[in-house]
């Protein structure tokens, strides 16, 4: 009997203990638990979007949006896969030396649920490691892959000196349908002052996802610029 209660009580330790490591991920939906968290969703500048990207860099995706950028004088942030940055080290630092800033995503792009507190833990340090080595830059903030935090990744980050950013405007231009227009109209849809959109210049399967999400670009700005709002990056100032 006292076998069973001892099984049970380490069964419902676990239990507990994974609750807890996976929580956080709620974030993702409800915006009380990104403040209890301290997770950041938006920007100061309330006359602003921010424009962010995951998953790069991509040997063809990433220069088509940095070149997009580069035309409309727009600048944003780049939140970077450690793996993708060892394979393109100078296409990082190309990010940076155009005026962008970067962030931490991941090292490699799985699911952070399925991943055990030490492993999201190593997995942020190995990622941060590997985009500082490559571009020099200042780190400041960090997004997890799929957007789902969890308990280990939070207390990394903060020990690396890194806010947590998730997003508010997302175009799902990750989807295999749509088109340019369609993400635009996602993100513009009930766009303010101080939202955080998301698009994407990696992990595409097709060229025809990310030249949607290149030609997306000016489209977004246009809706932005229709509504007295700038693209900036994260990290902007309040002028």
């Amino acid at each position: 009997m006292r076998s069973q209660r001892t099984l049970a009580r380490a069964a419902g330790l676990a239990v507990a203990a994974a609750g807890a490591q996976w929580a956080p991920a709620a974030a993702l939906y409800a915006t009380p638990l990104r403040r209890l968290l301290g997770i950041a969703s938006s920007i100061a500048r309330v006359d602003a979007v921010a424009l962010t990207f995951d998953d790069g860099p991509d040997p063809e995706a990433t220069p088509a949006v940095l070149s997009e950028l580069e035309r409309l004088g727009a600048p944003a942030t780049f939140f970077l896969v450690g793996e993708a940055v060892e394979r393109n080290p100078s296409l990082a630092r190309e990010i940076v030396a155009a005026g962008h800033e970067v962030g931490v995503h991941c090292h490699r792009h799985r699911s952070p649920l399925r991943l055990t507190p030490r492993e999201a833990s190593e997995d942020l340090r190995r990622a941060s490691a590997a985009i500082r080595a490559a571009t020099g830059a200042e780190l400041r903030y960090y997004r997890p892959a799929y957007g789902l935090v969890t308990a280990a990744a939070l207390a990394t980050a903060r020990s690396l000196g890194l806010q947590t950013v998730l997003w508010t405007r997302p175009g799902y231009d990750w989807e295999p349908t749509g088109t340019a227009e369609s993400i635009a109209a996602r993100v513009a849809g009930e766009l303010h002052g101080r939202d955080v959109i998301l698009l994407h210049d990696g992990r595409h399967p097709t060229a025809e996802r990310w030249r949607r999400t290149r030609d997306a670009i000016p489209l977004v700005a246009e809706a932005a610029a229709a509504r007295d709002l700038s693209l900036a990056r994260l990290d902007d100032p309040v002028p």
